[in-house]
């Protein structure tokens, strides 16, 4: 592919920060334009490209009205506006108020609330929450204080309010989290798939974590470090059944896995996950096609780091997300299982066809 075509493909996919820079000028109008600008395509035959504004100018070019490609970009613009207001939330005392943070960074409320979703994933009330959630967790683990001056000092206005959504939140109850998960129980079984060696673990809402490694004493230490004075239970005769189970649906995910699961995350990485849920096995989407379907085009790297976070391997099937050009990318369970999986799935998929 010449340089020329991958400009254009650029344009094509509004690529915000191509690689070199380039603008492009469409003859028939006397604009040029950035490369992700939201204006409808101008057909091929009647563009040409330049390495800056400056050299599209020195041709006669006028730089668009609506991309600003001669100056900050609306989004670089929008993008300092939610840094500013992030760092507000994070540096108040109690959550501000959805039109005090839109009036610091000078957007009206409506359109502060969206675009602040494009960027982060989440709104503003849902951000400061999780921040709100990150601050007393860590207070938690420094075990400076007791638990009640930890909440109101992590901005919580009661302690009523934060005990209401305490065990989702940090998947246990604020006294165990800072005993380290000590006096929870946690049964879980190891065996062996075709991946390689498996581990379900679950808790009394259900799975909490399904692990895949090399060797069985991979998974075990995996399973411990998230858990490091939980009481692990593995010798439990009635849970060692469920591994024959797991195994089956690691083999053959298409089967589905009729358990209860145990999922903790943040509001934006549960909305990510739900989505993965509903790809059926056999097929993929894009980072890009789950960032739109959890309503935050922009937030693509985010829907990254939410896969990565992922406890449940295959039940929320993370490894259905591929590139936009089709190639497999990063996987926490090694892209080589990534790519056993999706060809396993293609196939059973193919002969039930």
């Amino acid at each position: 592919m010449d340089t020329l075509e991958k400009m254009w493909n650029a344009v094509l996919d509004r690529t915000a920060r191509p690689d070199p820079y380039f603008v492009y000028a469409v003859k028939t109008t006397g604009v040029y334009c950035r490369p992700d600008c939201p204006s409808r395509r101008p057909a091929r035959r009647n563009v040409e490209f330049f390495p800056d504004h400056a050299a599209a100018e020195a041709c006669g070019y006028r730089a668009c009205m609506r991309c600003q490609p001669n100056g900050q970009s609306p989004r670089q613009a929008n993008a300092e506006r939610i840094e500013q207001a992030c760092r507000l939330i994070q540096t108040a005392a109690e959550a501000p108020r959805l039109a005090d943070l839109a009036a610091a960074v000078g957007m009206s409320p409506f359109h502060f609330q969206r675009v602040f979703k494009a960027h982060t994933g989440v709104s503003p009330k849902s951000y400061a929450q999780a921040h709100r959630l990150q601050a007393l967790r860590n207070r938690i683990d420094e075990g400076e204080g007791t638990i009640t001056s930890a909440i109101y000092a992590a901005g919580f206005g009661s302690s009523s309010r934060f005990y209401e959504q305490a065990t989702r939140s940090l998947g246990m109850s604020a006294s165990a989290r800072r005993k380290g998960g000590k006096g929870v129980r946690i049964l879980f079984a190891i065996g062996q798939c075709s991946l390689g060696a498996v581990l379900v673990a679950s808790s009394a809402k259900g799975v909490c974590a399904l692990l895949l490694g090399e060797t069985p004493d991979a998974v075990l230490s995996d399973l411990q470090s998230r858990f490091p004075d939980a009481d692990l239970v593995g010798d439990d005769e009635a849970y060692q059944t469920l591994i024959g189970t797991v195994i089956a649906f690691v083999d053959e995910p298409a089967r589905g896995l009729e358990l209860p699961l145990d999922i903790r995350g943040t509001a934006f990485q549960r909305r990510v996950w739900e989505v993965l849920q509903q790809v059926p096995a056999g097929e993929t989407t894009t980072y890009q096609e789950v960032a739109t379907r959890v309503g935050a085009p922009a937030a693509v790297r985010a829907v990254a780091q939410a896969c990565g976070a992922n406890n449940l391997a295959i039940a929320i099937p993370c490894h259905r997300v591929v590139r936009k050009d089709g190639a497999l990318s990063g996987y926490r369970w090694g892209v080589e299982r990534k790519r056993a999986l999706l060809q396993k799935e293609e196939a059973i998929e193919k002969e039930r066809a």
